[in-house]
C-alpha cells in the first residue's frame, strides 16, 4: 500500500473512532445538557494531523464534525452548523504544523521537544475550535445567556468548562502515547 493511500484509510478510520468515542455513553463526561462535553474524541483527530500533516488533520476533523452534525447534532442556523461543526472540528487538524517537527524530535529521541511540540499543538487545536464554539455562541445562543450575564461572557463560560479539561486531557494522553510508542507518529 503506498502512503497516500495509507493516509486516507488511516484518516477514515482514526474520523470514525473519533466520532464512536464521543457517542458512546461512558467514554464522556456531560458538563452541559444543550452539548459540550469532555471526551477522548479529539485524540485520534490530533495523532493524525501530528502523523500526517496539516491536510490530513484538517480532513480528519471535518470528517469527525460532520458526522457529529449529522448524527446528532444541533442546529438553529445553517451557518452555526458551520461553526459548530464543521470549522470547529476541522481546526483541530491545524495542529498538523507542527508534524514534521515532532517527527524529527522522535527521530533523535528528544523527549522534551516532543512533550513540547505536542503541548502547543493540542493547545492550537482546541484554541482554534473554541474561537469557532465562542463566536457560535454570541452569534446563535443569546437567549441562553442568563439574564444580566453578559452573551460574551456566557459563550466563554460555557465553553471553557468543556474545551480547557478536553484540552488538558487530549494533551495528556498523546504525551502518554507517543512517549510510550514514538513510532506512532511516523509514517514508515
Amino acid at each position: 500500500m503506498n502512503k497516500r493511500t495509507l493516509m486516507l484509510v488511516e484518516i477514515a478510520i482514526f474520523a470514525t473512532i473519533a466520532f464512536l468515542l464521543d457517542m458512546i455513553p461512558g467514554l464522556q463526561f456531560k458538563i452541559w445538557a444543550q452539548g459540550g462535553s469532555v471526551s477522548f474524541a479529539m485524540v485520534p483527530v490530533f495523532i493524525i494531523a501530528l502523523r500526517w500533516g496539516l491536510r490530513a488533520g484538517v480532513l480528519t476533523g471535518l470528517i469527525f464534525g460532520f458526522l457529529n452534525m449529522i448524527f446528532g447534532g444541533y442546529i438553529v442556523h445553517w451557518f452555526q452548523a458551520i461553526l459548530d461543526y464543521i470549522a470547529a472540528f476541522a481546526l483541530l487538524g491545524v495542529a498538523g504544523i507542527f508534524a514534521k517537527s515532532l517527527r524529527n524530535a522522535v527521530k533523535n529521541n528528544h523527549k522534551g521537544k516532543m512533550v513540547s511540540y505536542i503541548t502547543v499543538a493540542v493547545l492550537i487545536g482546541v484554541a482554534l475550535r473554541f474561537a469557532s464554539h465562542f463566536a457560535a455562541g454570541i452569534i446563535f445562543f443569546r437567549t441562553a445567556a442568563p439574564e444580566g450575564q453578559s452573551v460574551w461572557m456566557y459563550s466563554l463560560i460555557y465553553n471553557s468548562t468543556y474545551l480547557i479539561p478536553g484540552f488538558i486531557l487530549t494533551a495528556v494522553i498523546i504525551i502518554l502515547m507517543v512517549l510510550s510508542r514514538p513510532r506512532l507518529i511516523l509514517r514508515d
